[in-house]
């Protein structure tokens, strides 16, 4: 068994406001410093053993205080990196409200992809698999992922059993986490989007 804890990057200036994607230059706002800050404080009660996250900056300044609180390294891994937007990549949501793609993206994300971008699966799989490897790696221990909140509702979904399409249904807040125990025999949820405010 190992135990993860699926910790979404902290707040940007960008959140609830426009789709960042891989857009480079996407830094913590000061809320998101603080957040960072507090899951540091939070995880070094856990015992965590090692952290990985995404290469993208906010994920990278979420991981960074973790770690120093852990005295680990971060490990990078492209893998845990958000949901590629494509041609909306930067455009605020007020942009797409107008889009029809936009309207079945959001009804059917399993099976729309966006111009330019990811099928939501793809993103599913790929972070999915990512996970799998790691507990294959590291039995027994506990590893923090700081990754995006897309793909960690995709991850979710999967091991839930529930269809991707009902991604939406869970909450997953800028600098929360989620505790998911992948047993050998399945996964376990103990937590969903858990604060350290």
């Amino acid at each position: 068994m190992a135990k993860f804890y699926l910790i979404r990057h902290g707040e940007n200036d960008m959140v609830g406001k426009a789709l960042a994607g891989w857009m480079p230059g996407v830094h913590l706002n000061a809320t998101g410093r603080a957040q960072a800050e507090r899951l540091a404080a939070r995880l070094l009660t856990l015992g965590v053993d090692r952290i990985y996250a995404s290469p993208l900056e906010r994920a990278q300044e979420t991981a960074e205080p973790i770690a120093g609180a852990l005295g680990l390294n971060v490990e990078t891994r492209e893998s845990l990196g958000e949901f590629p937007a494509g041609e909306w990549t930067g455009k605020t949501f007020r942009e797409l409200e107008d889009d029809p793609k936009w309207q079945i993206f959001n009804q059917y994300r399993s099976g729309t992809r966006v111009p330019g971008g990811e099928l939501m699966l793809e993103t599913q799989t790929r972070i999915v698999a990512e996970l799998l490897c790691l507990r294959d790696r590291h039995e027994k221990e506990r590893i923090a992922v700081v990754s995006h909140a897309d793909p960690i509702r995709a991850a979710l979904t999967f091991f839930l059993g529930m269809p991707l399409d009902f991604y939406r249904r869970m909450e997953v807040s800028p600098g929360s986490y989620t505790t998911l125990e992948l047993e050998d025999w399945g996964p376990i949820v103990l937590n969903l989007n858990q604060s350290c405010s």
